[in-house]
């Protein structure tokens, strides 16, 4: 295994302590990988290219890139480069949930929320960050100065998850906050109660409508999707303190089967409303993420 895949590991990137250097290696692994990769064609160096398309002046290719990688792109004006991007980190307690001592979904959407400010600041995109829970925790505007990049750091640095979840209701007030159209990530379990869900897809729904592109990330814990609990287990809800006794290996079938189709609905609700679904767990890698996020914006032009 290469360095760049080493850093691209949920497990390794744990064992690093400061922020600004896990956001560096996973920027850095990634890059690395993308040359190497059917998908080296979004790697950061086409941050100011965009294919080529007929009607195009052919005084505008880039022939050196040409060179290097046998397709036609084109510089494209500054005005085309600026993406204006709003990371949104879902910060409650059922976030904060982790087996066996691992990285939470929080420690792992807080990773990945700092990588895709690394890079958007390396392509001198502005980028801004707002944390949520019951309520609007933080909130940085976007800008693209590198100084930006240690604010960003420092509040996710500080995110803690111990609120309950009203993701709903912060989504509708982003939606009017968020005044000038750009691409926003969120990060969530999108564990609401079943009557917040609809008012969960509703937010979605104005975030599009008002012209937003949206990526949703639906991190989950890698047990979560897996379940591999044996004996009797004893559950305790991360937000309301519920308990709940099970025996693992009879109800494992049927929760993964609902577990499954929990990401189903929510990926067949996001496709409806023109949404990017992305599910990931805190076992993956997070290339899948980033990759995520460079082929849409690849496809803004």
């Amino acid at each position: 295994m290469g360095d760049h895949e080493k850093y691209l590991k949920p497990s390794v990137i744990q064992e690093v302590s400061r922020l600004d250097l896990k956001a560096r290696f996973i920027v850095e692994g990634f890059l690395a990988g993308m040359h190497r990769s059917p998908y080296h064609g979004f790697s950061v160096e086409f941050s100011e290219h965009r294919r080529y398309a007929r009607g195009d002046s052919p005084r505008t290719i880039d022939w050196r890139l040409f060179g290097r990688t046998d397709r036609l792109y084109v510089k494209k004006f500054e005005a085309e480069t600026n993406l204006r991007c709003h990371l949104v980190l879902d910060t409650s307690a059922s976030m904060d949930f982790t087996y066996e001592g691992k990285l939470t979904k929080l420690d792992y959407s807080i990773c990945l929320a700092a990588a895709l400010a690394h890079l958007l600041i390396r392509q001198r995109d502005p980028v801004g960050l707002v944390t949520v829970d019951d309520r609007i925790r933080a909130h940085l505007e976007p800008r693209s100065r590198s100084a930006h990049l240690t604010d960003i750091l420092a509040v996710l640095a500080r995110a803690r998850g111990t609120n309950p979840t009203r993701l709903a209701e912060s989504l509708h007030a982003l939606a009017s906050l968020f005044r000038r159209r750009g691409l926003v990530l969120l990060f969530t379990d999108l564990f609401e109660e079943e009557a917040g869900e609809e008012g969960l897809l509703s937010g979605l729904h104005e975030l599009v409508w008002r012209g937003h592109e949206v990526i949703l990330f639906h991190v989950l814990d890698a047990a979560e999707v897996e379940f591999p609990y044996r004996g009797a287990v004893h559950f305790t809800d991360c937000e309301t303190g519920e308990r709940l006794t099970v025996d693992a290996p009879g109800v494992r079938k049927a929760y993964r089967e609902r577990i499954e189709a929990f990401r189903a609905r929510w990926e067949e609700r996001c496709g409806v409303a023109r949404v990017d679904y992305v599910p990931l767990d805190t076992g993956m890698p997070f290339d899948r993420a980033l990759v995520s996020y460079l082929v849409k914006r690849q496809e803004r032009f």
